[in-house]
């Protein structure tokens, strides 16, 4: 898939996202959170130690100025201001009750969104509501919790910048 980035949509959001695909930080990512109708979700390194030294490292927001349609990427985040940091997700519908949220994006899916469409999607929402991956133990675990509990998941291989 292709992502373009709109910096003038979210320029924070749009340069961290350009630094950790830089430094190769989202290659052996997988979609740990894919939940039909809804969204797609990536951004835990699969070394554990590497998650664990970004996951700190928040941005501040940006303010909105695109809703949250098909297609269109943002940061999740945390309940409080400030807390994005390396997760993010794609829009498989028009969800613009995450506008209201805070969730801001800065990209979208320009090719491949016929690819998204057919991630697998039938593990569901993590702990507590479901019984899909739990993003804490990705997060604690790597790559080798999923690997051992839901190896169905879709992956990036290597994300890189198209100049």
């Amino acid at each position: 898939m292709v992502i373009l980035v709109h910096r003038d949509w979210a320029p924070v959001g749009a340069d961290r996202f350009y630094e950790l695909v830089k430094i190769h930080y989202y290659d052996d990512n997988y979609f740990y959170r894919a939940l039909k109708g809804f969204i797609v979700q990536w951004g835990l390194n699969g070394d554990d130690k590497v998650s664990k030294d970004w996951i700190v490292l928040t941005i501040k927001d940006d303010p909105r100025k695109q809703n949250n349609l098909r297609g269109r990427v943002s940061f999740a985040k945390q309940e409080e201001p400030n807390s994005r940091s390396t997760t993010v997700f794609i829009n498989l519908a028009d969800n613009k009750l995450l506008d209201d949220q805070g969730f801001v994006p800065f990209g979208e899916v320009v090719e491949g969104m016929d690819v998204v469409d057919h991630f697998y999607m039938e593990y569901g929402e993590g702990p507590p509501e479901g019984e899909g991956p739990d993003p804490k133990a990705v997060l604690d675990l790597g790559n080798g919790y999923i690997w051992h509990h839901f190896d169905k998941l879709d992956s990036i291989r290597t994300a890189t910048v198209l100049e």
